[in-house]
């Protein structure tokens, strides 16, 4: 088929240039009209419109309110066509008190709330109207000030710009994100920031450090704590970019903790939920108590009850603190589009330079509207006059010329302007007193003519004029700063071991490898209820607070918290649900203690070694090599070692041997086979023909009750001595009856 002819009309271009430049496009349509505010006013395309919309509107401060309805159909109508919602959510966003610190527009209804700012009503159920501080970006904005362009559909003008008197991009900040670039402005105070405009109108060539020292830091809407360090926070405002941490404020009250105010933006019920999650999770056992008190009277008070008086608040405050939302970051990142109409991350002194260049340049045409203003009447005040003196002359040219504007023009010499202003002017407005105001007007006018003029000639003059109306919005506007500054380390969280309560408890492992914790040291293991199939193979003494360490077949080790294993009234739980083990392996033993703790690990081939608890730790699933196990070889029960000076090594084979030395005979390793702890002949041990059956570690002073089967034996210090030797050594046969011995343990 031939191809068809293409139409004149369309133009063809390779895919790759039309993807290249569409998204080009639509990237710095995003930087430059919608994500990153105007260094001059602050604001984002949305928020502006918004603002001047509701000018037009007459919703001045001081006015009725009216329906958000109808200020984000304005918007959307005239200005910013884009989705009702997002409007709306800046509109409202530019009313809470918690998000700005300087509200633009002033809200009734239900705006939202700290807990959750975005919970606020829908719009045909609000009103809204400018805030008092929005006469700062508006009061000027019909004294030639700024630009006018087209809005989107060409039918009305809007302003390019808002003509506002202060730094506003840095008083109430902003976050956004565009293609590539993101900005995150922090809020400062009002007071500070134009003191530090005032001393670089001054000082024109401040640093950095001379600015932060009138700007300490950001400011924002709530009375959270920054505690980043003065250095850090200068840090940041030179390169215009870092990060600061604010922290909840407390105070101790009838031994409770009241947490009085919370960092920006922080939700009092998120901060609940967390603190909640770790009491339920067992993992906050010092609070007992947890209550919301916020009312109108107090906006955050949030209580937390302590288990007794001798709870470290401090300590358990740091805890929270580096646990939940009590203390947060913030990023900074300065980035916002310079006069040059370009986006560049900013530093303090590049940001405050900006605006003073453009303040000076609203001002100056502010100063040169006036003063053509001021030209203008001038010069119809002197028609007017020439006029009034010419009173009855004027009234016969009106009445009797066919054309009395030419013939005024002509007579009088006047222009145009001045000829129509005299023809529209009404006679009672020509009295006797009039000649008075015209020239009082004029003497008025010619004065405020000539200091215009001396403001606008001098470079000095317009500096001094900056700083005065400076000073006059830290006058009307300035208040308090709200964050205060408080240098503190940075958060420690408490242990998981620390925050567990430190109750006797006892680990029991079965032979199949289930699992269970019983409270107290004073419990019979062996009697307790097992599977079918199953039975006792080992239990170690320990605390809720201490880790379990369990031993399997192949010498690894593996750790577990004692206080997550289950209750010992059931049957437990198999630790392959919680471990992994090599295939093929069983669990040999269970070890708990503190970290120092001494254990004494063995191999029924007769070798062994003393290992320090903490050294078999891990995290790790799959367990820690610890134990080297010989071919053929099974792992004992591991035994506690109390001390190494006093203590001795009871190890029984097999054939009845009975072995007695002391425990310091052996070496302390972190890994390894071990040492020879009795002398078991290498190939009686492959062919499992002589092998350990049993291993214990006794005082000097204990007996040692040996069990062959259901039966044991008490053997006294004194009936030990025959049994008594040096490692490695073979050892002495029991009493016969005594020969098959599984299980030995001390008997005082």
């Amino acid at each position: 088929m031939a191809n068809a002819p293409l139409d004149d009309n369309i133009e063809l271009l390779p895919l790759k240039e039309f993807t290249e430049k569409s998204y080009l496009d639509y990237s710095m349509y995003v930087i430059l009209d919608r994500a990153l505010p105007y260094i001059g006013d602050g604001l984002k395309p949305v928020q502006r419109r918004i603002v001047y919309a509701m000018s037009e509107l007459g919703l001045k401060a001081g006015h009725k309110f009216k329906k958000s309805a109808r200020t984000v159909g304005d918007v959307l109508g005239k200005f910013h066509p884009h989705g009702d919602s997002a409007c709306y959510e800046a509109m409202v966003l530019m009313a809470q008190p918690f998000s700005y610190r300087y509200p633009l527009l002033e809200g009734q209804g239900n705006w939202g709330s700290p807990d959750d700012p975005k919970s606020f009503a829908a719009m045909r159920y609000t009103e809204a109207r400018l805030s008092r501080f929005s006469e700062l970006l508006l009061s000027e904005l019909g004294q030639g000030t700024v630009d006018w362009v087209p809005n989107f559909d060409g039918t009305l003008q809007e302003p390019r710009q808002l003509p506002a008197r202060v730094p506003h991009v840095l008083l109430n900040g902003t976050t956004g994100i565009a293609v590539g670039m993101t900005t995150d402005i922090p809020p400062h105070n009002l007071k500070e920031v134009c003191q530090a405009c005032i001393h670089l109108l001054k000082n024109p060539k401040a640093t950095v450090r001379e600015l932060a020292k009138f700007i300490p830091a950001p400011d924002y809407p709530t009375e959270a704590e920054i505690i980043t360090p003065a250095a850090d926070l200068q840090k940041i405002y030179e390169s215009g970019s870092g990060s600061l941490r604010m922290r909840a404020c407390y105070e101790k009250e009838n031994g409770d903790i009241v947490i009085t105010a919370l960092p920006y933006q922080a939700s009092p019920a998120k901060i609940m939920e967390q603190i909640a999650a770790q009491m339920n999770a067992k993992k906050l056992p010092m609070v007992v108590d947890l209550r919301d008190e916020s009312d109108h009277e107090n906006p955050t008070r949030l209580i937390i009850v302590p288990r007794s008086n001798r709870v470290d608040t401090d300590e358990l405050m740091t805890h929270l603190f580096a646990t939940t939302d009590l203390e947060r970051s913030y990023r900074v990142n300065m980035n916002v589009i310079g006069l040059d109409g370009r986006p560049k991350v900013h530093n303090l002194r590049e940001m405050l330079t900006q605006w003073l260049k453009f303040r000076s340049d609203t001002v100056r045409r502010r100063l040169e509207y006036r003063l053509q203003k001021v030209i203008e009447r001038l010069h119809l005040l002197d028609g007017l006059l020439i006029a009034f003196l010419n009173l009855d002359e004027v009234i016969r040219i009106i009445r009797q010329e066919d054309e009395p504007k030419k013939a005024l023009m002509k007579r009088f010499k006047l222009t145009e302007v001045q000829a129509d202003y005299i023809l529209d002017t009404k006679l009672r407005q020509l009295a006797r007193l009039e000649e008075m105001k015209i020239k009082a007007e004029q003497k008025e006018l010619a004065e405020e003519r000539n200091e215009l003029q001396k403001v606008l000639g001098s470079k000095q003059r317009l500096k001094t004029l900056l700083r005065k109306e400076l000073q006059a919005v830290i006058d009307e506007y300035a208040d308090p700063r709200r964050s205060p500054l408080v240098e503190r380390a940075a958060a420690q969280a408490i242990s998981e071991a620390a925050l567990i309560s430190s109750d006797p408890v006892t680990i029991i492992l079965s032979e199949k490898g289930w699992v269970r914790a019983a409270k107290g040291h004073e419990v019979d293991a062996a009697e307790l209820n097992y599977k079918s199939g199953d039975a006792y193979l080992h239990s170690a003494r320990g605390k809720t607070n201490q880790m379990a360490v369990f031993i399997d077949s192949t010498g690894r080790t593996y750790a577990i918290p004692a206080h997550t294993l289950p209750s010992a009234r059931g049957q437990g739980e198999p630790l392959t649900g919680r471990l992994s083990p090599p295939s093929g392996a069983t669990f040999c033993g269970v070890m708990c203690g503190d970290a120092e703790q001494l254990y004494l690990l063995a191999t029924d081939f007769g070798y062994g070694f003393v290992v320090k608890l903490g050294e078999l730790l891990t995290r790790n699933k799959k367990g820690k090599a610890v134990l080297k196990v010989p071919e053929g070889a099974k792992v004992l029960p591991p035994v506690a070692v109390a001390d190494m000076e006093t203590h001795w090594v009871a190890a029984v084979s097999n054939e009845g041997k009975l072995l007695i030395h002391h425990v310091a005979e052996l070496p302390q390793l972190p890994k390894g086979k071990g040492v020879k702890i009795m002398n078991i002949p290498a190939a009686k041990a492959k062919s499992r023909q002589e092998y350990l059956t049993a291993i214990t570690v006794i005082d000097e002073d204990d007996s040692l009750k040996i069990y062959a089967g259901k039966r044991y034996k008490v053997l006294k210090p004194e009936d030990m001595e025959i049994y008594e030797g040096e490692r490695a050594q073979r050892g002495h046969k029991l009493p016969q009856g005594f020969r098959s011995v599984n299980r030995m343990e001390p008997a005082e």
